[in-house]
């Protein structure tokens, strides 16, 4: 067995809570240290604009990210008269390292946690009425802050709930959350975020970014995406348009504070050939400073991080997905570029120098489908050590099947053995082909194992023991049509 393989559940502890402050403690410490100048040009990107007919519905994990990344699109889509309606995922009641700085001593216990999702709740009911946004058209889901990801990979149908990383609550605890006593299901969340498209019928969405270094902006980008496919069955009259927004991106934005004239460039994302396209929201002198008032509002957060927070008040907000990936379907046909980083992997801050000798990242990932299989292949910055571990993860989608009941694979190796799981289900290694060759693996899957999917949603990430190092972009595949089938 790997070091880093198996998850128990366990019971709530001072220490599991400690560990939880000790990882976000490293993701504000990674945020700050973003200080290498960023030489993405000022380019000129196309704008996005708002028209009465439009309707805009804007999804975002935490309380902040709405002032944060779409202040501006708030106030242009009020100014054209369009209805807005404001979705947050959670409470944020796992930003344990602000609040503690907030409340001017430790907060461990549950309680105190949840009541620090009361605290950010408010803040941002007050940061969209300085905005000019109507009550009731705010929605909290009120699922687990720094838990949705794995919600995400591990808890679909037969599985048991997820557990808050720091609450311990395995439901959604809040009175006035959109539906309370929800478990932490993935299938749950999937089913809150298609009532809500059905409801209100959007033109426009706006949602975390699938390239955002921030677990819970990963996984909202995810069951979007879903429910989006599962909502508008690829209706290109129905769909909506959909721009994610990025936050949180190392050594971005630059310069760091408060910049209201300096406009933001899009950051560097690793190259795959095809890069993101870029959008712009301008937003006038008056907008930027109502932006600015309303980030204010969020006292919790600028505590811990106003410099960095402060970074997002400019003179326009930047939107941009990365592109679904289409496969080509030969028998033999050459495997298509995911990503390709033109830099090495960046050591994350905070590691001990052991670990830090022994860290490995992503340099290139390609997919292909040959011969029935979906062949996925990783190039890492060394090859594998003994204490180091892999997960890839595969999920099916297809239109005519629930996503809950679709297979979740789970790929994780080390630098000699490997397991493969759909979801908690252990299942033969040999369902699978693995092959090493120095710092590159491939895997092939035949794609019966994913229940013949329409797309493949698929990500990698690195751990060294049980401390994670590098997770890549989660990517939109797109598989060829089998022969003979109906498209």
């Amino acid at each position: 067995m790997f070091p880093i393989l198996r998850r128990r559940r366990e019971k709530p502890s001072a220490a599991r809570t400690s560990r939880a402050a000790l990882l976000l403690g490293c993701l504000m410490l990674s945020l700050a240290s973003c200080s290498r100048p960023h030489d993405a040009p000022n380019l000129v990107l196309p704008q996005i604009s708002f028209a009465p007919t439009d309707r805009v519905l804007i999804l975002v994990p935490h309380p902040d990210d709405e002032v944060i990344a779409c202040a501006g699109v708030i106030q242009g889509a009020l100014a054209a008269h369009c209805p807005v309606h404001v979705v947050f995922l959670t409470y944020g009641d796992g930003n344990q390292w602000a609040f503690s700085l907030y409340r001017r001593h430790p907060v461990v216990l549950p309680a105190a946690l949840k009541s620090m999702g009361r605290l950010r709740h408010d803040e941002a009911l007050a940061a969209l009425a300085s905005l000019g946004l109507a009550r009731e058209n705010i929605f909290f889901l009120g699922y687990p802050d720094y838990s949705t990801l794995e919600i995400w990979e591990s808890h679909w149908g037969h599985r048991p709930p997820g557990e808050s990383l720091f609450t311990h609550a395995v439901a959604v605890p809040y009175a006035d959350a959109w539906q309370p006593g929800a478990p932490y299901k993935g299938d749950r969340i999937l089913d809150n975020l298609e009532t809500m498209l059905r409801m209100f019928r959007p033109t426009k969405v706006f949602v975390s970014h699938p390239a955002d270094d921030h677990s819970d902006h990963k996984a909202l980008y995810l069951f979007t995406r879903v429910a989006l496919w599962d909502v508008f069955a690829d209706d290109d009259a129905q769909t909506p348009l959909v721009y994610p927004f990025l936050i949180h991106c190392a050594r971005w934005p630059q310069p760091q504070g408060l910049h209201p004239d300096v406009p933001l460039s899009p950051p560097d994302l690793p190259a795959n050939g095809v890069p993101p396209s870029w959008f712009s929201c301008p937003l006038s002198p008056d907008e930027v400073a109502a932006k600015h008032a309303a980030l204010l509002k969020h006292r919790s957060v600028l505590a811990a991080n106003s410099g960095y927070l402060l970074s997002f008040v400019r003179p326009n907000e930047i939107f941009g997905d990365l592109p679904v990936v289409r496969l080509a379907g030969e028998p033999r046909s050459s495997l298509s570029p995911l990503e390709r980083a033109s830099d090495p992997p960046q050591v994350p801050e905070g590691l001990l120098d052991e670990e830090r000798v022994a860290f490995v990242g992503v340099v290139d990932r390609s997919a292909g489908v040959q011969d029935r299989r979906l062949t996925i292949s990783v190039a890492f910055s060394r090859p594998l050590g003994q204490a180091v571990g892999v997960s890839v993860f595969l999920f099916g989608y297809r239109h005519d099947r629930p996503f809950s009941d679709m297979p979740k694979l789970h790929v994780r190796f080390g630098a000699v053995n490997h397991e493969v799981y759909d979801q908690d289900k252990l299942l033969p290694t040999s369902s699978v082909e693995l092959t090493r060759c120095s710092d590159r693996v491939t895997i092939r899957v035949p794609l019966d194992l994913l229940a013949d999917p329409d797309r493949v949603l698929t990500s990698v990430r690195t751990y060294l023991s049980a401390l994670p190092l590098e997770g890549s972009s989660w990517r939109v595949l797109q598989l060829p049509v089998p022969s003979g089938a109906t498209p």
